[in-house]
């Protein structure tokens, strides 16, 4: 496929993207080289922000040598702006390479503040309603803000919010919770075969919330369960910009993790995949794997003698932590922990995120010009650009 031939792109801060967003994953799934390699097709690739060290020896070494949390924190920074700008050369000018923060990490407004400072040309935001954003990116105003949010009510509350800060999104991510990897946008797994949740539904409600507010619309990225062809065409039909993947970008040759990382995702059957509580006290989505398997089966003992501790890592990652802070109901483990050893592709003691529904190009590892050429291939390059 020649992706310059494709005409139904979305426009983020005057940027002409192809409409499939390559979405942010954590620990280092996503970082330079991936989000380098989709930006560069002439998409929104995306670096997830979440203690990027591990990709740079030389970090972990001095992490190791000064392990306090000031250090680690400071180390972190230096690794996302390496990361940024790797990925921007790599880009060579083209797409735009945007940060995935975390609302739920302590560090949320170091990394906002460090992605603008870096050259990062949009900041994606979830886990977590990102009020205050407008406030922590007020300087930079040519960085486009993008909230990732689950239904029409929660965009009402973020856009009345923003609005009285005098900015709205440039783009909105409507994630459906029954099919995301990662964390889920919903306080209970109990609630995501609602309608509200539903992609088809949860557009028209936006609209509707944008005329109710007098605003013109607001570019959607559609993302959860995308896997076919026929489903972009049918999303961007209905309104969308552009539809974001992360679990089917993940196991591309240039995603940032160890293959075994990718082996994992792409021999997960679909009983393989579950859901379950983890420590930042959201549903999360993963691949039952043998740390799995055993935290789930003891998770109950776990909670029930369950008390506020120090950080096992010495930072404090998360803002709210089970572990931690002896949340009962929420997860009892040490989150970075599981998953670092899941990029270093230990199968035995890592924690996989991945989505509920197969992946566009099946049990194959390719790279991501060929995953592009799939989910565009049933847009015609005659069709008329989609509204923006």
């Amino acid at each position: 496929m020649v992706f310059d031939e494709v005409t139904q792109r979305f426009l983020l801060k005057n940027k002409s993207l192809l409409p499939v967003v390559q979405g942010g994953m954590g620990i280092g799934i996503s970082a330079h080289r991936l989000a380098g390699a989709v930006a560069k097709l002439g998409a929104l690739g995306t670096i997830s922000s979440v203690d990027l060290r591990r990709h740079h020896p030389d970090l972990m070494q001095s992490c190791s040598e000064q392990p306090t949390k000031a250090h680690i924190n400071a180390c972190n920074l230096i690794a996302l702006d390496r990361e940024i700008k790797a990925a921007k050369t790599i880009a060579q000018g083209q797409g735009a390479i945007a940060v995935n923060i975390m609302k739920a990490v302590s560090a949320y407004p170091d990394f906002v503040r460090q992605s603008c400072e870096s050259g990062a040309d949009a900041i994606v935001v979830g886990a977590g309603l990102p009020l205050d954003l407008p406030d922590l990116a007020a300087d930079y105003p040519d960085v486009a803000l993008i909230p990732i949010l689950s239904d029409a009510r929660g965009t009402q509350l973020v856009l009345r919010k923003w609005m009285r800060k005098n900015r709205l999104p440039d783009a909105i991510v409507l994630e459906n919770p029954k099919f995301a990897a990662g964390h889920l946008g919903l306080a209970d797994t109990k609630d995501m075969d609602k309608p509200n949740y539903q992609s088809i539904q949860v557009l028209e409600q936006t609209q509707e919330v944008f005329e109710k507010l007098g605003i013109a619309p607001i570019p959607l990225i559609v993302a959860g369960g995308i896997h076919q062809p026929k489903q972009v065409q049918a999303l961007l039909d209905a309104g969308a910009s552009a539809v974001q993947l992360g679990s089917a970008f993940a196991v591309t040759h240039e995603g940032d993790a160890h293959d075994n990382f990718k082996k994992v995702l792409v021999e997960a059957e679909p009983e393989d995949i579950v859901t379950f509580m983890s420590v930042a006290g959201l549903p999360a989505r993963a691949v039952r794997t043998p740390w799995l398997e055993a935290y789930l089966h003891k998770e109950n003992k776990l909670q029930e003698v369950a008390k506020a501790r120090d950080c096992s890592e010495g930072f404090d990652c998360l803002a709210f932590c089970g572990l931690r802070d002896g949340v009962a109901k929420s997860g009892q483990f040490c989150i970075d922990r599981q998953l670092a050893y899941a990029l270093a592709g230990d199968i035995a003691r890592g924690l996989f995120f991945r989505g509920s529904e197969i992946l566009p190009l099946g049990k194959a590892i390719a790279p991501v010009k060929e995953l592009m050429a799939y989910l565009l291939s049933a847009l015609s390059p005659t069709t008329p650009a989609a509204a923006s």
